[in-house]
């Protein structure tokens, strides 16, 4: 199932158009003026009739539970009635309305639940103009476009009146005068529309048939309701206050100017004036102060959730502090900022006045959460800090530098066993006479015609699936494509030549001899323990319906059909595939996870949904909400869970990228996913495994979602995981690149321990097509102290066998070994990445490995063979490890295709 969604919701999206445009904009040329005599100056503030081609329509109160006008808004410190004004009429919006002083919104109707209020409710005066009403506390002060149609009042579901009720609903008595004020409505959760005909019973019917329990009438007309009386309302000992009658009955009086004649079911419920909340926050909070919100049109936190009849400080700052955000906002009643406390001081935002900050909590009427346009503002203070980044300066954060000019704008590439790498692009993205397929030789990068071979596809690898093969020859396996033939394509190529010497083998194909069963954009694929490769999910073609299904390739048996595959489309592309040490297979789509029988495909354990973003429960991780997934480190003797890491993402809709990572331990007792900030937001991110058992997590964007022209900001910034580091310690933040890799960028691990970086096809008229080839130097790489050599002599192990190394030098420091996956890197998906820690020991210059016990641990496949001296890793070396158990040596036949046998 997906994650239960919270009662929390993005709100307040602020406009991009500027306070500044708001305030210098121009009338309308296009607006028919008639020539008037010139009024006299204003002598005080005053609700204008007319603002441009908008006239007065009325004061309003908010909605229940929301806005009454919803179309779109903004705050400005400098708000006028002209500026609001100004703004809708860029919207194309019937009403505008401004409250609070400095607050403008925008619609075509009100909301359920919006009524008339008495023009004296919208008193406040404009913030940038002071002879100018602009609303109140839940008041706005409306004006309606001059000549539109004016759409009916929203209708509040009641029970039907009839006739005005001479009684009072059952267990409802007189509880006499109150005023109402001075610090603020004392019932002021809902307000119905004036009425005529209001009398006591009337207005105390209303109220019972909407569940309230506490009616009050005010000024003839105005009837409130409400469930407890609020901002130190107490019972007046003078009852003649309440002398205006009843607009319905004359006989007897309905309240008075300024004061409520109150009715009830039970003795009302009462709250002093709230004040801000201090105690009770476990000394792991400290409030800050009232700061301003929206200066110059940007938020001063930049995560919003909302909690209609529930916000308090307590609920708002745990939701923070869970996702890492130590510091946070509460505003206007029910609405929650999350962020840093940097977030203030980048946001200009300064401390106001307390008395600013003066709207009671929706959860507590007795505490203040904010007001218009003000924060009550609260920073983590706690003894333990909710996390620590690392900020390592010079070569000890590692550096970006160009490898060798480039061909091709790659959207998989791969390093085979000859330490070559392969470079995959789509159709139709590079030059004309492109064709697709390259290779790049890395011992000749100073010569640019030995460094590149050119290679030949007969289909398009559009968002293919990419594996390596256990075979002997290592070959490279692509499947799937964008269209038609390509869907269905099974492509292979047999890695061959050697450093600075050519290979001559090419990609193979032929669908018509040999294809997938089901067509395919978008799939994973993984090979499995027995030697196969399972290919899972994608969609049938270009943006088309969903191909819920997974198969085998060598073929064996039907397709087999996913309801949680079809259930998630279309954000379950590109899924994360890993064998699990307790056989069965993990799978990690969207906001979902399970295991899965390796055999039969049913879901053994459904596993508990990843946490999204702070503000949307149904963020993503796979495609097109794009992050990026790692198996965390195996270390001998493997009697620990393994576990799974997945970084970035996007939210489904709004295009926020995401700011942290997640893990799981699958296979453990009671798995839950931890949750991990990460300095900066990233969408479209890449891993790569380091031989010290590090991650490196590049490239990607700060917004938006994975596709063609659908994410901007580039985030240019790397970074470093380092799981033997405790919990929200284990991120650096690394060196700084200056080219933007967003859409079809990878990064996969070089033998030489530097990460090759690579890609970015966005498609958006604003970055290039990338064809730079960058790497990545990390900074085990400058250390002062001596680099380790190695040679193997045996490079195709069984399990649970002893291998023997040879040091190049006497050991001069702690001597560790390391394997990592082979990896086809496409889309944040680095399908065949594992980290394994084998045994070793050494004697002199002659060292032992433990090959991993079983194919659960280490699935057949090659392997990335690395030896450590102190972190720093010698060259490495490929191994294959478990052999060819699926025979794919001899698969497939026919004439298209060479076999490199078993």
């Amino acid at each position: 199932m997906r994650l239960s969604q919270l009662v929390v919701s993005s709100v307040f999206f602020l406009s991009t158009v500027s306070a500044a445009k708001h305030k210098k904009k121009q009338a309308d040329p296009t607006t028919t003026t008639t020539a008037v005599a010139a009024a006299a100056a204003p002598t005080g503030p005053s609700q204008p009739a007319t603002v441009g081609n908008y006239n007065f329509f009325g004061c309003r109160t908010e909605s229940n539970g929301g806005r009454a006008l919803g179309v779109s808004s903004y705050a400005d410190d400098a708000m006028t009635l002209e500026s609001c004004r100004d703004f809708c009429n860029t919207k194309g919006t019937t009403f505008f309305g401004t409250e609070y002083g400095r607050e403008c919104y925008c619609g075509n109707k009100f909301t359920s639940g919006s009524a008339s209020a008495p023009s004296t409710d919208c008193k406040q005066l404009c913030a940038g103009n002071p002879l100018q009403y602009c609303g109140a506390g839940n008041r706005l002060s409306v004006y309606a476009l001059d000549g539109a149609a004016i759409p009916p009042e929203p209708t509040t579901v009641t029970k039907t009146r009839g006739a005005t009720p001479t009684a009072f609903p059952a267990g409802w008595t007189a509880q006499g005068c109150w005023q109402d004020g001075p610090n603020g409505r004392i019932m002021p959760t809902y307000q119905a529309p004036d009425d005529d005909q209001l009398t006591p019973q009337s207005c105390a019917a209303l109220c019972d048939s909407m569940n309230y329990v506490i009616s009050g009438t005010e000024y003839y007309r105005q009837c409130f309701c409400s469930n407890a009386v609020y901002n130190g309302g107490s019972k007046g000992n003078d009852n003649t206050k309440c002398n205006t009658p009843c607009s319905g009955d004359s006989s007897v009086n309905c309240g008075g100017p300024g004061y409520l004649t109150i009715y009830s079911k039970g003795t009302p419920q009462t709250f002093q004036p709230p004040t801000v909340q201090k105690g009770g926050l476990n000394g792991t909070w400290t409030y800050q102060g009232c700061y301003n919100d929206n200066v110059n049109m940007k938020r001063s936190l930049p995560w919003s959730l909302r909690f209609p009849g529930k916000l308090t400080a307590t609920v708002c700052l745990y939701q923070c502090a869970q996702f890492g955000y130590a510091a946070a906002g509460l505003e206007y009643g029910e609405e929650c900022y999350c962020g840093d406390p940097v977030d203030i001081t980048n946001a200009g935002a300064t401390k106001q006045p307390e008395s600013d900050c003066n709207l009671p909590c929706a959860g507590n009427a007795s505490s203040i959460c904010g007001g218009g346009s003000r924060l009550s503002t609260y920073f983590w203070t706690g003894a333990n800090p909710l996390y620590v980044f690392n900020y390592p300066k010079g070569n000890a954060a590692g550096t970006y530098s160009n490898l060798v000019g480039g061909v091709v704008t790659p959207l998989m590439t791969m390093q085979s066993i000859t330490g070559k790498v392969t470079f995959l692009e789509k159709w139709g993205t590079g030059a004309a006479n492109s064709t697709g397929a390259y290779e790049l030789d890395l011992s000749q990068v100073g010569d640019f015609s030995r460094a590149w071979r050119t290679m030949h596809l007969k289909t398009d690898v559009f968002c293919s699936a990419g594996v390596i093969l256990p075979d002997k020859a290592g070959r490279q396996l692509t499947v799937g494509g964008w269209s038609l033939d390509s869907t269905y394509g099974v492509r292979l190529y047999a890695p061959d030549g050697s450093p600075g010497v050519k290979g001559t083998n090419d990609w193979q194909e032929n669908v018509n001899t040999l294809k997938l069963q089901r067509g395919r954009w978008y799939p994973s694929a993984m090979v499995m323990t027995n030697g196969s490769v399972l290919v899972v999910g994608g969609e049938i073609g270009s943006n088309d319906r969903a191909e819920p299904t997974l198969e085998l390739l060598p073929r064996s048996g039907p397709y087999v059909y996913m309801d949680w595959l079809a259930r998630t489309d279309p954000n379950n592309l590109y899924p994360f595939l890993a064998v699990l040490p307790g056989g069965g297979i993990f799978v990690g789509y969207w906001n979902e996870a399970r295991i899965l029988n390796e055999v039969t495909f049913d879901t053994v354990k459904t596993l508990p949904n990843m946490p999204g973003s702070v503000s949307n429960p149904l963020s993503g991780r796979t495609y097109p909400l794009e992050g990026a997934s790692v198996l965390l480190p195996q270390i001998a003797p493997y009697n620990d869970p393994l576990g799974v890491l997945m970084c970035g993402g996007s939210t489904e809709g709004g295009g926020e990228a995401l700011d942290n990572c997640v893990s799981i331990y699958p296979e453990a007792a009671n798995p839950t996913w931890t949750l991990e900030r990460m300095p900066s937001r990233r969408v479209m991110s890449c891993m790569a495994p380091l031989p010290d058992g590090t991650y490196l997590i590049v490239n990607g964007a700060q917004q938006g979602v994975a596709g063609f022209g659908l994410a901007d900001n580039p985030n240019l910034n790397a970074l470093l995981y380092d799981p033997f580091q405790p919990v929200g310690r284990r991120i650096s933040v690394m060196a700084n690149t200056t080219v933007a890799r967003l859409y079809h960028s990878e990064a996969i691990t070089l033998l030489d321990g530097r990460v090759l970086v690579t890609g970015s096809d966005p498609q958006d008229g604003k970055h290039p097509q990338e064809i730079r080839v960058e790497v990545f130097t990390p900074p085990y790489l400058y250390s002062n102290k001596p680099r380790p050599t190695f040679t193997i002599a045996n490079k195709d192990w069984t399990y649970n066998s002893m291998i023997t190394v040879n040091l190049g030098a006497l050991p001069s420091g702690n001597i560790k070994a390391s394997l990592l996956g082979s990896v086809s890197s496409t889309h944040g998906n680095s399908m065949g990445a594992r980290t394994l820690m084998p045994a070793i020991s050494c004697n002199l210059r002659t060292c032992t490995i433990t090959a991993p016990p079983s194919k659960y641990i280490a699935p057949p496949g090659w392997y990335q063979l690395f030896i450590l001296q102190d972190g720093i890793p010698a060259v490495g070396q490929y191994v294959r490890i478990g052999g060819d158990p699926g025979k794919l040596g001899n698969w497939p036949p026919g004439d298209d295709f060479t076999r490199p046998g078993l």
